[in-house]
């Protein structure tokens, strides 16, 4: 039996959940997917469709980096103008090499232009330790008259470039921007206050017809006055036979026929150039201007860069050990 009173009422039949979960979600499908719909037509609209929506696996491009093309290699990311960029732009390139960073070189190219213009200067004696010597001379010169002078700062010139493409710093003794010299000693000096790694002095000879090929200039022992080659000859050696090995090499020119018994070397204790280093240095005979084979060689330019070339490889060679 049952019992009905006035504050109690029969339970009402339940509705079922799961009916009303599913006709809510029936409700929401359509208009979920229309309004998907359209955001999709309103971004092809704005962007033309580009591919900020990536397909599965393909790779993000986040950043700009690198993504991968299908087959797997590396694709570079696309510039502003929405273009490949160029296989030489898509790396960096590798750094110069410069193994003469932080190195010194002074270049004394020999004599002066304008040395022939003031005797009277360039003959006056200077203290070489030894002896005294003339200030300096007005080197030689070709049967046609190409001087030496001319020919020193050409070649010095181009192994400026060199050396300086290879990292170091280049200073000059003279570089016809004076009027005449500098003397002998102060050629030295300009090396020694640059304390300078290396230092040479260009040359050409003037000997006579038949005389041939280069030579290199060592300074031997001296312990004399003002000079005191002592600390510089064991150096200087290492950099002159260098300095001849690439120069035969790269000129194909032979060493000297006259002096230094085909060794290309030849040791002197009396140029204040040497005798007053306190760095190591050297001096090269290119070749004789007297000689007609010599001197076409010395006049021609291209032979000329293979000089300086040639001279710049030993005087890297040097500086590198």
């Amino acid at each position: 039996m049952s019992y009905v009173g006035p504050d109690f009422d029969p339970p009402r039949p339940r509705r079922s959940r799961r009916r009303l979960l599913t006709v809510a979600v029936a409700a929401l499908v359509p208009g979920a997917l229309a309004g998907w719909l359209l955001w999709l037509a309103l971004d092809d609209e704005s962007d033309g469709g580009a591919a900020a929506r990536q397909t599965p696996g393909a790779a993000s491009s986040a950043g700009g980096a690198a993504t991968e093309s299908p087959a797997g290699s590396p694709t570079a990311p696309a510039t502003d103008d929405g273009k490949q960029p160029s296989p030489s732009n898509a790396t960096s390139s590798a750094p110069a090499a410069t193994p003469l960073k932080g190195k010194i070189v002074v270049i004394d190219p020999g004599h002066n232009p304008g040395n022939f213009r003031h005797t009277a200067e360039i003959n006056r004696k200077v203290d070489i330790g030894t002896n005294s010597k003339e200030c300096d001379t007005t080197g030689t010169a070709t049967n046609s008259g190409y001087t030496e002078a001319q020919f020193t700062l050409d070649v010095s010139r181009r192994l400026r470039t060199i050396l300086q493409q290879q990292g170091a710093t280049v200073k000059f003794t003279q570089n016809d921007d004076r009027s005449w010299g500098p003397c002998v000693d102060e050629r030295a000096e300009i090396g020694n206050k640059a304390h300078a790694d290396a230092a040479i002095s260009i040359h050409a000879d003037g000997s006579g017809a038949g005389n041939r090929g280069f030579h290199v200039i060592l300074p031997g022992p001296v312990h004399e006055g003002a000079a005191d080659t002592r600390p510089i000859v064991a150096p200087s050696r290492e950099l002159g036979e260098r300095v001849a090995g690439s120069f035969a090499r790269e000129t194909r020119t032979a060493p000297s026929n006259y002096i230094g018994d085909g060794t290309g070397l030849d040791v002197r204790t009396d140029l204040g150039g040497l005798n007053l280093s306190t760095v190591p240095k050297v001096f090269i005979e290119c070749g004789n201007m007297r000689d007609s084979k010599d001197a076409a060689l010395l006049t021609s330019d291209a032979w000329r860069q293979k000089a300086a070339r040639g001279i710049s490889e030993g005087i890297v060679s040097f500086l590198r050990e």
